[in-house]
């Protein structure tokens, strides 16, 4: 693979991981070295599914960063051209693919989608919450090549890796915080990296606001405040 073609997998400022670089765990790992093997794949699409908060998105954002795809969404896939996407691009991102199909005209238009990526002999990367086979798809066409194409999961991120996140973005964000603010907020907080960007800039704000360090008082107040606030259910429980 030529270095222009490899996956950087680095990210400037995110909303869920600021930062340099993607930290690669045992939850993502496999994911992370498919597509790095771009564009070597064996079929012309790649499955990448998880539950939400996993970092799927994030891989697909840096994947389409490093390999120059066409980023798609639900309403670019029906009533688009799907071969004029790979005549201008080496590859495609559809995120959400399993919601999407469930869209009025939705599974026509990604079987197209899948056709013309074998068709132009470019990759084609969908993101869903579950394998193919767990979709309710009524194109039997749709579902033989989906169910064809190279699929990986990723789960959802460990302590390990969740602690590494946290640490991470509050170094980014220029703040120190000990192990025992970490095990804290751990403790307490959904299992996402999406909620750690949050739960993150919101310490940072209320640290900046009181002229404070971050302590355990202080993450439990913002806790608190988290738990005010409407907000979709938890993938984790809560500690007691």
């Amino acid at each position: 693979m030529s270095d222009g073609r490899q996956l950087p997998l680095a990210f400037a400022h995110e909303p869920a991981m600021a930062g340099s670089d993607f930290l690669v765990a045992a939850s993502n790992a496999d994911a992370v070295a498919w597509l790095r093997r771009w564009p070597d794949w064996p079929t012309p699409v790649l499955l990448l599914h998880g539950p939400t908060g996993c970092g799927k998105s994030h891989l697909a954002r840096a994947f389409g960063q490093g390999s120059g795809a066409a980023r798609l969404a639900g309403d670019d896939l029906v009533g688009g051209d799907p071969l004029s996407v790979f005549e201008q691009a080496p590859a495609a991102v559809l995120d959400d693919a399993d919601l999407c199909v469930r869209a009025s005209g939705g599974e026509p238009a990604l079987l197209h989608l899948v056709n013309a990526a074998a068709q132009t002999q470019r990759k084609l990367l969908l993101t869903a919450h579950q394998p193919s086979a767990r979709w309710p798809l009524a194109l039997p066409d749709l579902a033989s090549r989906l169910n064809a194409a190279c699929t990986v999961g990723i789960d959802e991120p460990d302590e390990a890796l969740m602690r590494a996140v946290m640490g991470k973005l509050f170094v980014d964000r220029q703040l120190r915080v000990g192990d025992d603010v970490l095990g804290y907020l751990l403790a307490r907080m959904e299992r996402s990296l999406a909620a750690a960007g949050r739960l993150v800039e919101k310490i940072d704000a209320a640290a900046l606001a009181r002229r404070q360090a971050v302590t355990i008082p202080l993450a439990r107040a913002v806790l608190a405040e988290c738990d005010a606030m409407p907000s979709p259910p938890r993938a984790a429980s809560r500690a007691p």
